[in-house]
This record gives structure tokens, C-alpha cells and sequence, in this order.
């Protein structure tokens, strides 16, 4: 039995209770308990390890470490933690992100070690909402992508992508791990696009993570041709109807807080602000 505060990296064993944990804040933790229902905790499916904080023998903190570190529940003795351990294992990761103030933590603590970050985003809003709007009618152009549109569907991942993070999802493998997910997302259903007449995507977005509790909508984007047509508010309100009727009885995303017109869009469509995010960007 741990009598001690400590931490190791999960087992497979260990699913109910790192489940437990994360079943704390649902909304908040949807894309850590999407993966984790998916493939468990072996690293090799999970595509990185679970790291777990224990206070007199109950797992209390989480922290996922793959392609992005992320805390979970994480009490600023658990980040104090999971920082000296990510210290020694040294930076994999190509991002910190999750909620704003137990990242903050993870990052003023590995800076000095990790540092200079490309980019630092301090404050997401974390945004959510568990109904329809009234008064905006869904855009009926949009639907899920089909598995044979992956053509159709790569050019504007990657646009968004690259306006998004700074960087393209090509550079290092050439696109294969970003591939395998766009292709992931569509073949599971949880792309959405609305395509003109000469088959380009003017909008899109994607619904990057389900649990039965709740789901994160991500990579909304507008074609840069269309934009201020009023295309963002009704093509959102069409994501949020199949998201709500397919995937979870609460609808999730994260945004950045110098990005007024993607706020007033979401705020259009229903969705609050609950709290705040943050991503430290490599």
C-alpha cells in the first residue's frame, strides 16, 4: 500500500481509478478521458503514459505525457510532481496544455529547463453549452464528411491547422501522424464540413474528443475567401446540433482570448465561458 505521497506511471489495472479521477471534471478533462476509454492506459495504445500523484494511498492527480504533457486535477503538489518528473525525462512533448492554473504551474517550473517556448497562451476561455440556441437556424449545407472526402477534407485541416498553431502539421513526418487523425476523426464520424459547388471546404469543424459525459468541438474554420458572410454562426449551430444529438449531453471547446470574432461567434450560439485553458506551445 502507498502510505506516502508519490508517483508512478499507471498500469493497465489502474483504469477505474484514473477513470474516477478524471469522472471529477468531466468537461475539462474530455480529451484525456476520450483517449483513455479508447485505449486504456498500456502506453503503447494510449500513445504516451499516465503519470498518477498518490496522497496516502489514492490516486488523486493525473498528468498525460505524449505528444502533449497534460494535467489532470492536478493540485499544485502533484504539478510540483509531475514537473520534477518531466524535468528528468526531459521535453517529448510538443505542447503543455489544460487547465490554465495547474499548467501555469507545470510551466513557471520547467521553463527554466524546457524554455524558450515558441508561443505561450495563457489564457483560453473554456467555453460550454447543453442546448440548441432559438434563434439561429443550423446551416443545412452542413454534414459529415465522408470517408471517401479525404481529399476534400486534408487542404483545410491544414490550413487551419497552420493559422491555428504557427507551424504545419506536414513539417518533421511529412503528415503522416496528422494524417492517420484527420482520417481518424472522419472515419469515426466526427468531421464536419460544408463544401461548395466546385467541391472546396468553406467551413469545417471537427469533434476531437466524446465520452458519454461530454464532448470538445475543435478546428473550426472558415475558408479565408468567406469569411464575414455569416457563415461561422449557422455552420457552428449545425456542429453543436449533431454533437448534442450524438455524442454527449454537453458540448466543449477551448479558444483563444485575443480571437473576439471566434467568442462572439460561440457566445452567438449558446456557448458560456466555465473557466480557462492554457497551451504552452514548442
Amino acid at each position: 500500500m502507498l502510505t506516502q505521497t508519490t508517483t508512478r506511471v499507471l498500469e493497465p489495472n489502474d483504469l477505474d481509478a484514473a477513470l474516477a479521477v478524471l469522472d471529477r471534471e468531466p468537461v475539462a478533462n474530455a480529451f484525456v478521458t476520450s483517449r483513455v476509454r479508447v485505449a486504456g492506459l498500456d502506453p503503447w495504445r494510449l500513445g504516451g503514459e499516465m503519470w498518477g500523484w498518490y496522497e496516502d494511498g489514492m490516486l488523486t492527480s493525473l498528468c498525460y505525457a505524449g505528444a502533449n504533457l497534460v494535467p489532470v486535477c492536478a493540485t499544485p503538489r502533484a504539478v510540483r510532481a509531475f514537473a520534477d518528473r518531466a524535468r528528468r525525462a526531459g521535453r517529448r512533448c510538443s505542447s503543455i496544455v489544460g487547465p490554465a492554473d495547474a499548467t501555469a504551474g507545470l510551466w513557471r517550473l520547467l521553463e527554466p529547463h524546457w524554455g524558450p517556448a515558441r508561443e505561450v497562451r495563457a489564457h483560453q476561455p473554456l467555453m460550454v453549452t447543453d442546448r440548441m440556441p432559438d434563434d439561429i437556424a443550423p446551416d443545412p449545407y452542413v454534414r459529415r464528411v465522408r470517408k471517401d472526402e479525404m481529399e476534400t477534407i486534408m487542404p483545410a485541416c491544414v490550413a487551419m491547422f497552420t493559422e491555428e498553431v504557427g507551424v504545419s502539421p506536414l513539417s518533421g513526418d511529412g503528415g503522416l501522424l496528422y494524417q492517420a487523425r484527420v482520417a481518424e476523426l472522419v472515419g469515426s464520424g466526427r468531421s464536419f464540413a460544408r463544401v461548395d459547388e466546385q467541391g472546396r471546404v468553406v467551413f469545417k469543424a471537427e469533434i476531437g474528443a466524446a465520452t458519454p459525459q461530454a464532448c470538445q468541438i475543435q478546428g473550426v474554420w472558415v475558408a479565408p475567401e468567406y469569411r464575414g458572410r455569416g457563415l461561422a454562426v449557422p455552420g457552428m449551430a449545425a456542429v453543436l446540433r449533431y454533437a448534442l444529438a450524438d455524442f454527449a449531453p454537453v458540448a466543449s471547446l477551448y479558444v483563444n482570448d485575443f480571437n473576439t470574432a471566434a467568442r462572439r461567434t460561440y457566445r452567438r450560439v449558446g456557448f458560456e465561458e466555465v473557466g480557462a485553458f492554457m497551451s504552452v506551445l514548442f
